[in-house]
């Protein structure tokens, strides 16, 4: 049976709140927060366990999207009031609908790579809504992973999953440290290539065809020494104008697409 939460001082909603803001609260509560129909439906696909759902009826229904809803167990949806919706709600096109899920582990071992993996290694990529677009393309070119060397990023930050478009549940996610990421790429026998903003070799001109782990790092400090050094090869992105270096999901989708283009013959 579907229950009502009329007031902005509810617990639930002072807890939303919390998982909105405090990362740590995410980590210790296991929870963190989906907004819109599209994100949703992507979760419930990627086989996330939906905690709770939070729904303002008068703009959901509006779109007609109760079919999300379908399959859900009526005892974790909680209508609300617009004074309360607007109280969890992130988003300005959050479509009258929210959720609370439960995270997934994302260990090495659980990732599943075709037969000539193409992954991207992030490493110290903290900010959301980098993190997001890489994600988002990461799927838009059907990738076989991406590995985050830093156990500190939050994939989900509301905001990764709002610039990833949902893309945080489709592609396959793993995170460990450089030590244990290096360790599982040479097992699988997979190519190591840095990019590195001085390095001789065009991104171009590189062999992306084997199966191969492209490692980017953070713009303001780009690729730590442990990656340079274990690297098979090092690749750039030529500059022609005054700036040396572009923003990072830019420099991850230039890259990705290179590749694609070389596996597929895409013209």
């Amino acid at each position: 049976m579907t229950k009502s939460i009329t007031s902005t001082q509810n617990f639930r909603i002072k807890n939303i709140q919390k998982l909105r803001t405090k990362v740590y609260e995410r980590r210790l509560q296991k929870l963190f927060i989906i907004e819109g129909v599209r994100e949703l439906d992507l979760a419930i696909l990627g086989k996330y366990i939906i905690d709770s759902i939070y729904i303002y009826s008068e703009l959901f229904e509006k779109y007609n999207y109760a079919k999300i809803i379908d399959n859900i167990n009526m005892d974790i949806v909680y209508k609300t009031n617009k004074a309360v919706f607007e109280k969890i709600a992130y988003r300005n096109n959050s479509q009258g609908i929210l959720a609370l899920a439960k995270p997934k582990l994302h260990l090495l071992k659980d990732l599943y790579l075709s037969n000539n993996p193409f992954v991207i290694v992030l490493e110290s990529i903290e900010k959301p809504g980098n993190l997001g677009a890489i994600l988002r393309t990461a799927d838009a070119a059907k990738i076989d992973a991406v590995i985050i060397c830093n156990k500190s990023t939050d994939i989900y930050n509301p905001s990764v999953i709002r610039t990833s478009i949902g893309c945080v549940f489709t592609i396959q996610i793993a995170i460990g440290s450089n030590k244990e990421i290096f360790t599982y790429l040479k097992k699988k026998s997979i190519q190591i290539i840095a990019t590195k903003i001085d390095a001789f070799e065009s991104y171009y001109n590189t062999n992306f065809t084997s199966s191969s782990a492209i490692i980017i790092g953070a713009e303001a400090n780009g690729l730590t020494d442990f990656w340079i050094n274990n690297a098979h090869k090092q690749i750039k992105i030529p500059m022609r104008g005054t700036i040396d270096s572009l923003n990072v999901s830019t420099s991850t989708a230039i890259i990705i697409f290179e590749a694609i283009r070389q596996r597929y013959c895409i013209k």
